[in-house]
């Protein structure tokens, strides 16, 4: 069940019944304590393929494309490859590593706001022909290196505009679009539709109303120029509940039944990427040095008016690691402590740092844990988004190993769906789990 990042080769444990990730964790918790305590990851693909369902459900009218730089993990594409997704690729590497998996190039988008020209080659060179563009100087790299390029004019939506400082934020305005449709006819670009994209982040889902007004501008503008316009691109955005899904559905489907109503030779797409693998991710660390420090010198500047100890806990992974996203955003989980604890233990204010001692390295600010020790481990849920990239050079330390697991349920579902290993899923070695633990089953990780 052991795999890297860049293996192509890996096995997927099929867990029995009865058998559950917490069974797994537990016994390679069990394993890594007693061979070096490096942290690690378990992937639940099962998690993904009940992802792929529930947007067939909901959203069926609209094809998804997965944001490969999300998590490129080859058992991820692999699996996606073979439920028919579409793949936006970010990189001549992301586009090279799907196009392995024998996916049609029809099936994948080079969406890279800011691209390289010997990408654009090589996209051009291997027939990736759908691209994204907001300005000027990229439709003229586009018209001089692509041929056969396929642009999707990608417009600002209201909650990046004006959004807070120092975010970069792509997308042109609906008042520059006529100017660049006029420039890329001149350029003989054939321009073929419309993308937009709404953060996660936004809690307001009128934005859609606006975006989807705004595409509909654009592909008014783009008739009286000459284009045929056959696509949308609704970007990304969703955090993988099922509620926020149905939101947003309950908002577009309307509006797209009236401004690109079936029939019309649209085509909808979207770019879900956390959607389908933050939740399917669960990463274990190890607790590697441990501080002692007085309540009113803790490092958040909370003072709880207790004379209890404070405590700040260094783990064996951290952002220049596994929790690279953790500088750019908030963290979407809460430290699980592994080991058994009584429910009138006493909690502590506690603080999460990675190895590297850097000032940057926090993980978790405050929250209250029982008091730990070095050796003990912590568990973070979903973890499947944008945690597996190579460890920084800043130091030495082991890049997590990671285990795929399956319950049979799932894997018959997937059956179900005509997906076998056989024919679609080639690297996948499927082997019988070998997780013995039972619930009651425990012990201890001694440092």
């Amino acid at each position: 069940m052991k795999g890297f990042i860049d293996d192509a080769n890996y096995s997927v444990g099929l867990l029995d019944e009865g058998t559950n990730l917490g069974n797994v964790i537990d016994n390679y918790v069990y394993e890594h304590t007693l061979t070096g305590k490096n942290a690690f990851f378990v992937g639940d693909l099962g998690k993904i393929v009940k992802k792929h369902s529930q947007w067939q459900n909901v959203v069926a009218q609209i094809k998804p494309f997965y944001t490969v730089k999300c998590n490129s993990a080859p058992a991820v594409l692999e699996i996606l490859a073979a439920l028919g997704t579409g793949f936006a690729c970010s990189s001549k590497n992301e586009m090279a590593l799907v196009q392995e998996l024998g996916v049609p190039p029809e099936n994948i988008i080079y969406i890279s706001p800011c691209k390289q020209v010997s990408q654009i080659k090589y996209a051009a060179k291997v027939g990736v022909n759908i691209l994204t563009c907001d300005n000027e100087i990229e439709l003229k790299k586009i018209a001089r290196n692509h041929p056969n390029a396929k642009v999707l004019l990608h417009i600002a939506t209201e909650d990046n505009i004006g959004g807070e400082e120092g975010n970069m934020k792509f997308g042109t305005t609906l008042k520059n679009c006529r100017h660049l449709l006029e420039c890329a006819k001149e350029l003989d670009v054939q321009i073929i539709g419309v993308k937009f994209h709404v953060s996660s982040a936004c809690k307001e889902s009128q934005v859609y109303v606006h975006a989807l007004s705004d595409a509909r501008c654009v592909f008014d503008m783009a008739g009286e120029i000459g284009f045929t316009m056959n696509m949308l691109d609704i970007g990304g955005g969703f955090t993988g509940t099922e509620f926020q899904l149905e939101e947003v559905n309950h908002v577009i489907s309307p509006l797209l039944d009236i401004y690109f109503p079936e029939g019309s030779g649209v085509k909808i797409i979207s770019e879900p990427g956390s959607y389908y693998v933050s939740s399917a991710f669960t990463l274990a660390v190890n607790i590697i040095a441990k501080k002692v420090v007085e309540n009113d010198k803790f490092p958040s500047g909370e003072k709880t008016g207790s004379d209890e100890p404070a405590f700040m806990y260094y783990m064996n992974d951290g952002v220049y690691g596994s929790f690279a996203s953790k500088l750019s955003e908030d963290l979407n989980t809460i430290p699980e402590v592994h080991k058994k604890y009584k429910e009138d233990e006493p909690l502590f204010t506690s603080s999460l740092w990675g190895p590297s001692c850097d000032e940057l390295d926090q993980i978790v600010e405050s929250c209250l844990l029982p008091e730990l020790n070095v050796g003990d481990w912590l568990i973070f849920d979903n973890m499947g988004a944008d945690s597996f990239h190579e460890p920084s050079a800043f130091n030495d330390f082991q890049r997590p190993a990671i285990y795929y697991m399956m319950s049979f349920s799932d894997w018959y579902e997937m059956q179900d769906a005509g997906i076998t290993s056989d024919s679609m899923m080639k690297n996948f070695f499927f082997v019988p789990s070998c997780i013995q633990l039972s619930q009651e089953d425990s012990f201890s990780a001694e440092a």
